[in-house]
């Protein structure tokens, strides 16, 4: 095994495992704290769903590339193949929807601050819980698009019309049908980073006005509520800027790979490196932002009581 294989397998090893691990750590962190009583923020059920996806985009890419570096070939069959291309693309598709929702739902709920649209928010939150879980069914209906193409190669089997992806192969088509599902997977992608970037843009001119506003009037406390708010959108804004900038890096790979007729090993791993990068820095960001963290792993004392305020919360 050459040293630059060892190199590659020990990376993705490492992100694959540090990744699964901080994601399961977050998901225990939520289900902990739901389990003793405290009642979770509207924003972790969707951060759920997003940890969800990430486990998968880990394991589904991560370790089967992981195996390659290390030496095994044609390690899947057929149904292996479909199966982890179809649920890696499902990952990738609602960790995207997720981190735009969340951003959406955050950038309402700053613009709604008056007891008054309590209602609404109330409202907005159940319409984004049922997109989240229609972002699941979407990516996998697209998704099931690898289930036709994706395949192992068969024994000593030519692999001219195949376009290989190291352990799994791409059956080659005519050039208007690879265009074409190229744009069905890129479609709801583009619609979600979209309303990420509105959502987000709207944050940052909210937040820069508030703080105007708070420079004009020095004599006035900031209620802790708002302190929340502004803290919880400061952290989506430093997750969304985080995904968009190992997503434009991994959609750039992932578009000349595209283009390329043979993709180089080096294309290939580069690609899958940057499509692992923010499921594995996402929950360390997270745990790192939440004063919550602390009530599920005491230091001192182990008596922490469910019935506590939504004010001790944030």
């Amino acid at each position: 095994m050459a040293a630059s294989e060892l190199a590659v397998g020990v990376i993705f090893l490492s992100l694959t495992v540090i990744g699964v691990l901080g994601n399961f750590s977050l998901l225990y962190h939520y289900l902990f704290l739901y389990r003793i009583g405290y009642k979770l923020r509207s924003t972790d059920w969707i951060l759920m769903h997003l940890m969800v996806a990430n486990i998968f985009n880990l394991l589904c890419k991560g370790m089967p590339q992981t195996m390659s570096a290390f030496g095994s070939k044609d390690f899947l069959n057929d149904i292996g193949c479909k199966l982890v291309f179809s649920f890696h693309r499902v990952g990738r598709g609602v960790g995207i929807g997720s981190t735009s929702f969340l951003s959406v739902f955050q950038a309402i709920g700053i613009g709604l601050r008056d007891s008054r649209s309590s209602d609404l928010k109330v409202k907005t939150h159940k319409c984004i819980c049922y997109s989240v879980y229609l972002s699941w069914l979407l990516h996998f209906l697209i998704s099931s698009v690898n289930l036709v193409h994706m395949r192992a190669k068969h024994g000593n089997e030519s692999t001219a019309n195949l376009k290989s992806f190291l352990y799994c192969y791409w059956v080659r088509h005519d050039k208007t049908r690879d265009i074409l599902y190229a744009a069905l997977l890129s479609t709801p992608d583009i619609l979600f980073l979209g309303l990420m970037l509105w959502a987000s843009s709207y944050m940052v001119l909210t937040l820069y006005r508030h703080k105007q506003m708070m420079k004009q009037m020095p004599r006035i406390n900031m209620s802790s509520r708002s302190s929340h708010e502004s803290r919880a959108t400061k952290t989506i804004l430093l997750l969304v800027s985080t995904f968009v900038s190992f997503y434009t890096l991994s959609s750039l790979c992932q578009l000349f790979g595209t283009l390329v007729y043979k993709p180089s090993w080096s294309l290939v791993n580069v690609t899958a490196m940057a499509s692992l990068f923010f499921p594995t820095v996402c929950p360390f960001l997270l745990l790192s932002r939440d004063s919550r963290v602390s009530i599920c792993f005491p230091l001192k004392s182990n008596k922490h009581f469910p019935n506590v305020s939504d004010q001790q919360l944030n």
